[in-house]
């Protein structure tokens, strides 16, 4: 097995139009009252973003990796949910009014580009940073709406 000695991170060269990463993760915050697994990826979420500063395409792995923060947080909201597919908890929870129309449209947008990555489709999704953190956004701010109204 041939071993690699990897560098120390530089910046990325596409990153130069981002002066400050930390200045656009300030606010993705993990409310309190989310459940720790998803506490956990979400906070996951905003690091993949930080780090597209040096790596760029971990911008686009933060994206799909806020969806299983959603995700975790609608199988506890919905009941039934057991092993159903995302797509059909988005279905349930707009039917049930747990997720607005306008929520269930950009979890599904999201959903298809996770499953895209996921089943092959999409093998090298870049996007840049500020694209993806409205997106990241979005799906702390589902989260937090999710786990702080009542059941």
């Amino acid at each position: 097995m041939t071993r690699q000695r990897l560098s120390f991170p530089v910046p990325d060269e596409r990153a130069h139009l981002f002066v400050d990463m930390h200045d656009l993760v300030e606010d993705l915050v993990v409310p309190a009252g989310v459940p720790e697994a998803a506490a956990t990826v979400l906070r996951t979420a905003r690091e993949l973003l930080r780090q597209s500063y040096y790596y760029y395409e971990f911008s686009t792995v933060a994206v799909v990796h806020s969806l299983i923060a959603v995700e975790i947080v609608l199988r506890d909201r919905i009941p039934g949910a057991g092993k159903k597919p995302l797509q059909k908890l988005i279905e349930q929870g707009a039917d049930a009014g747990i997720l607005t129309a306008r929520q269930a449209e950009y979890l599904d947008y999201g959903r298809k580009i996770r499953n895209g990555m996921a089943h092959g489709q999409t093998t090298h999704a870049v996007m840049p940073p500020a694209m993806a953190v409205p997106m990241v956004a979005t799906s702390f701010a589902i989260v937090t709406e999710l786990c702080t109204t009542p059941a």
